[in-house]
């Protein structure tokens, strides 16, 4: 599959912890979010599909290539953005985007052409000359994201990306994934943030003790862990009493009856839908250390 991930049995242990345990996972051009708790599984996954590490058994292949067998190939169409911002403090934003065009094998022409292009696309361009080591966090993020992405790359892992960053920082990131998504390119995104993942995701997938308990898009990720509530809350937003609908007039008018006696002087009405965070807790249990 051209531009995609198929994995396929995929086995890694570490000693006597089985950290992917027969995993099985799709994703297509878009962007797929990988949702788990600590210890899932989730970044050695993305360690053995940029081929950081080898499977103990099972099969993944990105664009179309196995990882464990045709690795040069699937370097040439990925790229990884790790946990924590991989750029040289000592060189300016211009200069560590020149350096590593140049070591991916373009011309010194060609290197400064593409550097001023990211600085420009990841609006980068007013701290260009700027020493890195003086960049917020922000910057430093958008920058590490603009230096994975000098060569084409058809299929981008990133590995919690928005991790402590603010919020005006994490939203010009989602923009620019959005983007990247938006031109055709395959995102295989990790992060612990769930309205992110509801943002940006075209498909949700949630990993538990090593295997992917349930893919879907969000909508219908939520529509399987429960219906619509009605709640009656306080003027402090504590929840006095619930009823789950349907979403049908009916069934709302009905749950309201119930609840008109417990209603009262400083009480709101509040229909809940279900969120990713009731997804990511009906699916998952916290593995022990």
């Amino acid at each position: 599959m051209d531009g995609g991930i198929e994995v396929t049995g995929l086995v890694k242990s570490y000693g006597d912890l089985r950290v992917l345990d027969e995993l099985e996972l799709r994703a297509e051009p878009g962007v797929l979010a990988l949702l788990g708790p600590n210890g899932a599984g989730k970044t050695t996954l993305i360690k053995v599909l940029s081929t950081l590490v080898i499977a103990d058994a099972g099969r993944a292949l990105v664009g179309g290539f196995d990882v464990t067998h045709q690795p040069e190939e699937v370097r040439r169409l990925i790229s990884l953005t790790g946990q924590h911002a991989a750029v040289d403090d000592v060189l300016t934003g211009t200069e560590n985007l020149v350096l590593m065009a140049r070591l991916n094998g373009l011309d010194a022409a060609t290197a400064r052409r593409r550097a001023a292009e990211l600085l420009e696309a990841f609006d980068l361009a007013d701290a260009a000359r700027r020493r890195v080591g003086t960049y917020s966090g922000g910057l430093r993020r958008r920058l590490d994201l603009a230096l994975g992405l000098v060569t084409a790359a058809s299929v981008i892992f990133l590995d919690e990306p928005t991790t402590g960053l603010d919020t005006r920082s994490r939203q010009a990131l989602w923009e620019i994934i959005a983007g990247l998504a938006g031109r055709g390119v395959t995102v295989l995104l990790t992060t612990q943030y769930l309205e992110e993942a509801d943002q940006l995701a075209d498909r949700v997938a949630v990993i538990n003790r090593g295997r992917i308990v349930a893919q879907g898009s969000p909508g219908e990720l939520k529509s399987r862990v429960g219906e619509e509530v009605v709640e009656i809350r306080s003027a402090d937003e504590s929840v006095l009493a619930e009823r789950a609908v349907d979403g049908s007039p009916d069934s709302v008018r009905h749950a309201l009856a119930e609840l008109a006696e417990i209603a009262g002087p400083g009480t709101h009405v509040v229909l809940r839908r279900p969120t990713l965070d009731d997804v990511f807790l009906a699916l998952t249990e916290e593995v022990p250390a």
